[in-house]
């Protein structure tokens, strides 16, 4: 039976302070006790959701990425979350999945937020990113995506579904906590995956609060961790046959539309 473990972290963050993020993140992925082979962090984890790019945008060499690789060896885990990078020119609210050994792929977030201006002061992806570990398949998505169900949508091939779980790092506010839960109980369904949002707490610079209300989902819809309004972090183990027996017994996937995405 191939499992996976995974560790949630919801963190309140310091406002534009990244010295002082990455020492409260490093304490609290060193202090993570249980096995666990993925620990996931917010959105702009080193941030907060900062519309100020040009101050605090970082190369694919700097110190968040060096941080996250020295971090992720010592402590032989995956570690993701999304930074600030400046790339040819552009700025990208952009998801690390950095590996024990240094390597690292990434995920640029296709939809941009423009009701808080985000389109204004960066760039959009325009390709996912599905990662394997364990023989188990993981589409990284960032927040907005969220609201878009086609960018989340199950792609299958005739004999093999395209992936099995599908995370989502946020900076969520409370006020619009509603459709963060709603939308991410109606992606695992929909998709027949395991669903882990992961969503900061606390209030921002804008003095906006979000409350956490961070998630694992399974595919049926059910929830299996749900912690609000304070800091935690939670390790769960996922069990991939639990997710084959669902998708055998009810293998609503093969019907699905066939589409492409432009």
């Amino acid at each position: 039976m191939s499992t996976l473990s995974i560790t949630t972290i919801q963190t309140d963050l310091h406002w534009e302070d990244k010295a002082a993020n990455l020492q409260m993140l490093e304490s609290k992925i060193n202090a993570i006790e249980e096995k666990t082979e993925i620990v996931v962090l917010p959105e702009m984890f080193s941030t907060g959701f900062s519309m100020q790019p040009q101050l605090f945008a970082e190369t694919m060499d700097g110190e968040t990425i060096e941080w996250m690789k020295e971090l992720a060896n010592n402590k032989k885990v995956i570690i993701t979350g999304s930074i600030i990078i400046k790339e040819d020119g552009n700025y990208y609210n952009r998801l690390i999945w950095m590996l024990p050994n240094g390597q690292l792929g990434y995920y640029d977030k296709r939809h941009l937020f423009a009701y808080a201006d985000e389109d204004k002061h960066y760039t959009a992806g325009n390709k996912r990113l599905i990662a394997s570990v364990k023989g188990w398949k993981i589409n990284l998505q960032v927040c907005y995506d969220l609201r878009f169900p086609v960018w989340a949508r199950q792609q299958p091939r005739i004999h093999e579904i395209e992936y099995d779980v599908l995370i989502y790092v946020a900076n969520w506010p409370d006020k619009r906590m509603h459709a963060w839960k709603t939308l991410l109980c109606a992606r695992a369904i929909e998709n027949q995956c395991y669903v882990i949002g992961v969503n900061r707490v606390g209030n921002d610079g804008n003095n906006i609060y979000h409350s956490g209300n961070s998630l694992i989902i399974d595919p049926l819809g059910e929830v299996l961790y749900h912690r609000a309004d304070t800091e935690d972090v939670f390790t769960i183990t996922l069990e991939k046959e639990k997710l084959d027996e669902v998708r055998s017994k009810f293998p609503f996937w093969k019907d699905a539309d066939r589409f492409d995405i432009h």
